[in-house]
């Protein structure tokens, strides 16, 4: 039996550690889970939600110890507190919109005589595979709907953040969910391959790399589980000759940095047009300079490591390409005591005279690298924000929202944000387009890719 492995970032020492689940463990829990599935979704949806919002109650209770957790865990700074506003307005709104997204379909021509209707019937078991880097939000993403809906849910999170999965649990445990309904399983990447190719879920939710995406699409093949994939990301953003700067630098600063760049939606890459250019980039690093690279339990603290050395150094090699086919750094790294070019903790940089022959503008980073350039003009900044192979969102900073929307309409991306990015607004669809994934989260939508249709055509005699 392996141990999933805790390493923290910030001294690179162990932290924790957790035996992964037994086959037999495996079995029971999948066998709690049908079995407890069955009653569950006889429920009806103010039931379920009820359970939910006790759930939430109790996650909402461990702040106070969640917040140095996840510090140590994943190298985020406690001065910004925990994930729970943004995982609370989630909880709430997909409880609040349910019975209206999951009430019967009923054909607008009446026929007498007949009872018709499509119903919103849940899939069976789902299975969420979480990510480190937003580990409670992006996790009830899925577990909160697919639990409203009727859904089973096993959890298998990341081994960056192995504590997250214990803590769903004890929540789930306080609210008095049945047995089986939600189940925490410490699982291996080869487990877990072997629970998808045995078709022993019926849908699996997964966020993390592309690469994962693929191992997931894989092991998955032939079963005819449904699939739910959030991948990578290299998220644009584009600053109009009409944009309001300082409001453009500042937000645009904390979207490329905020968590270490470690965001699924944060900005890796920023075109500006030309009259803002100089000024722009101007005040871009002279905000960026503000940063305090350091231990994330102090609360100075403002960015804090990234979660493992091996993403540091990818940021690192990347930065170091962009240098030397011609780039152009503005920060001094060595300002930053902490960033010894060896460590998990890297400084923020910015990067001017890039193109996209170079990986900092291509491939993603997800760490604080950005590289800006500068174009001349809508159609330039359009045609280079769909230079990517991915597409999850893109954000244009101007004064005029009918331009925004029609520049919108032609970038490849699943969300377009207007003087905005970096965050998940639970009324939405939160999707992607070409290696960014596909399937849909929150929303009405998300019920719909948590659920299956069920006609029903009754006669009467």
């Amino acid at each position: 039996m392996s141990d999933i492995v805790c390493i923290s970032p910030i001294d690179g020492k162990e932290l924790v550690r957790r035996p992964a689940a037994s086959d037999a463990g495996i079995e029971a829990a999948l066998a709690a889970a049908r079995a407890a599935e069955k009653a569950w979704r006889r429920l009806s949806i103010q039931e379920r939600s009820a359970y939910v919002l006790k759930f939430l109650d109790a996650m909402l209770a461990m702040n106070q110890e969640v917040v140095p957790e996840l510090a140590q865990q994943m190298g985020r700074p406690v001065r910004y507190g925990g994930e729970f506003r943004g995982f609370e307005e989630r909880v709430r709104y997909m409880v609040r919109i349910a019975e209206s997204s999951l009430a019967p379909l009923v054909p607008d021509d009446d026929r007498p005589g007949f009872r018709r209707a499509v119903r919103r019937e849940p899939l069976g078991v789902v299975l969420v595979v979480a990510p480190w880097n937003y580990p409670f939000m992006t996790a009830v993403n899925t577990v909160a709907p697919a639990l409203i809906a009727g859904n089973a849910v096993i959890l298998k999170h990341a081994s960056q953040t192995i504590l997250v999965g214990e803590r769903f649990q004890k929540a789930m445990d306080a609210a008095g969910l049945p047995k089986g309904v939600f189940q925490n399983l410490v699982l291996t990447h080869e487990q877990t391959s072997k629970l998808l190719a045995g078709g022993r879920v019926d849908h699996c939710n997964f966020t993390g790399s592309v690469e994962g995406g693929r191992a997931v699409e894989r092991a998955a093949a032939g079963t005819f589980t449904t699939l739910g994939l959030e991948l990578g990301g290299k998220d644009p953003a584009y600053v109009r000759a009409d944009a309001r700067l300082d409001h453009a630098v500042e937000n645009l600063v904390d979207g490329a940095f905020y968590n270490s760049g470690q965001c699924c939606c944060g900005i890796e890459r920023i075109y500006v047009h030309d009259s803002l250019y100089d000024r722009f980039v101007d005040g871009f690093v002279g905000l960026t300079r503000h940063y305090v690279l350091g231990n994330p339990l102090d609360e100075a603290t403002t960015l804090g490591p990234m979660a493992n050395v091996r993403f540091a150094d990818w940021v690192r090699k990347q930065t170091a390409e962009a240098l030397a086919k011609g780039a152009k750094a503005h920060v001094d790294t060595a300002a930053y005591a902490a960033d010894t070019g060896s460590t998990a903790y890297l400084a923020p940089q910015v990067l001017t005279h890039v193109d996209h022959s170079m990986s900092v503008m291509r491939e993603e980073s997800f760490g604080p690298v950005v590289g800006i350039i500068k174009v001349k003009s809508d159609e330039e900044a359009i045609a280079l924000m769909n230079d990517s192979p991915y597409g999850l969102t893109a954000a244009i900073w101007t004064e005029d929202l009918d331009a925004a929307e029609r520049i919108g309409a032609e970038i490849e991306t699943g969300t377009v944000f207007t003087n905005r990015c970096d965050y998940l607004d639970p009324g939405l669809a939160w999707t992607g387009v070409k290696d960014t994934g596909r399937g849909v989260g929150l929303s009405k939508l998300g019920f719909e890719a948590l659920t299956q249709p069920k006609s029903y055509h009754l006669r009467s005699l």
